[in-house]
């Protein structure tokens, strides 16, 4: 089911998958994982490996039978647990030649324009020296505005910022089913979707959360919408011994996700799915139109309020008057000179604020039309 074109692959691994359900570390899962991505680094493809299990190796080193609902108790044991997570898989990376580098990032990181590209430089400079980044979300310092969710969605975004050709999740389910396998004995596993053509979804009822994790199929289908209007396949598998090698010599595992035909691209990558709208922009009928049906950008005479404060080059989000959002983009305008200008014929801007940075407030080179993208949803 995959092709040669493969040359860089996101390796998302599950806390269920290596956590040992007494607690700590499975070490026998681990050094599965570490051979997963030799067999990979072995036919020449770059691995970027995003693995949870910080917090799960907090509770065992400290003797804490139930994960606390505390924030500053979880950032406490996330420390500790990952020190123990990174030296553990430093141990059998090492036994194979590999060396490995520690990525902790929040969303805060690549909000920013800036942090976004210093993150994918650090990456690929890593990549380039043969070196696998273990990437995982700084829950130390996480609290609730600046944090992913979880580590499917962060699988994601790492994706889509690396330009990745694949993500694998390894997961405690074998893939996506028609209904809860462990209470309908009737549920069919799915081999592939195509979400061009369908909504993952609707085929199927999702499941909660894992003891360790804080993801669930649910978050799974929510970072594999994200992937697929990237035009970035995904599989979601159980985490055995050899799964890896199994799915690239074709065997029938797991759930195949195949991409959108149309892609977000460049630039607007970032604006969809990693950064963080900055305000509101309250467009009218005829702008909603231009922008989704006409694929034109938004301009003064389309904006009817103005939500929040930014400044020129922030992203914000354009939504119609029941709140609705149908774009976002960076714009040419700040809050306050939007407010002045809101309603206005381009010609006018020069003769209300003295000067004209832009006919268009967010030009269409800077603008993701929203509507069928799982957009980072954080407005």
């Amino acid at each position: 089911m995959l092709h040669g074109n493969i040359k860089r692959i996101v390796l998302k691994v599950g806390s269920g998958v290596i956590a040992a359900p007494e607690g700590g570390l499975r070490e026998d899962m681990v050094e599965a994982v570490v051979e997963n991505v030799q067999f990979l680094k072995e036919r020449g493809i770059e691995v970027i490996l995003v693995s949870s299990g910080a917090v799960a190796c907090g509770m065992s080193i400290l003797g804490i039978k139930k994960k606390p609902s505390e924030i500053p108790k979880r950032q406490a044991l996330a420390s500790v647990g990952q020190a123990h997570l990174i030296r553990t898989y430093e141990k059998y990376f090492n036994r194979h030649g590999i060396y490995v580098g520690q990525v902790l990032l929040t969303r805060r990181d690549v909000e920013d324009r800036t942090g976004y590209l210093n993150a994918k430089n650090a990456i690929n400079e890593l990549l380039r020296m043969g070196i696998v980044p273990i990437i995982n979300e700084n829950d130390t310092v996480m609290v609730e505005e600046i944090k992913f969710g979880d580590n499917d969605r962060l699988s994601a975004l790492v994706a889509i910022m690396m330009d990745a050709d694949f993500v694998l999740m390894l997961s405690t389910v074998d893939g996506l089913y028609t209904a809860d396998p462990s209470f309908d004995k009737e549920a069919k596993r799915i081999s592939v979707v195509d979400c061009a053509k369908e909504d993952p979804f609707s085929l199927c009822c999702v499941d909660g959360v894992s003891a360790f994790g804080t993801g669930g199929m649910y978050s799974k289908l929510m970072a594999i919408s994200q992937l697929a209007s990237s035009g970035i396949p995904a599989m979601v598998v159980k985490g055995e011994k050899g799964i890896v090698k199994r799915v690239f010599e074709g065997e029938e595992v797991g759930t195949l996700f195949l991409p959108d035909e149309k892609r977000v691209m460049g630039k607007k990558k970032w604006i969809a799915f990693a950064s963080h709208p900055s305000g509101k922009v309250v467009v009218d009928d005829g702008a909603y139109a231009a922008i989704v049906k006409g694929g034109k950008s938004l301009l003064p005479s389309g904006v009817v309020d103005v939500i929040g404060n930014f400044d020129v080059g922030a992203v914000v989000s354009c939504v119609t008057v029941d709140g609705r959002e149908i774009a976002r983009g960076l714009t040419n305008y700040s809050s306050e000179e939007l407010k002045r200008i809101k309603g206005l014929k381009t010609f006018e801007i020069e003769k209300v604020l003295g000067y004209k940075t832009a006919d268009e407030v967010i030009h269409r080179d800077n603008m993701v039309v929203c509507e069928g993208l799982a957009v980072n949803n954080t407005v």
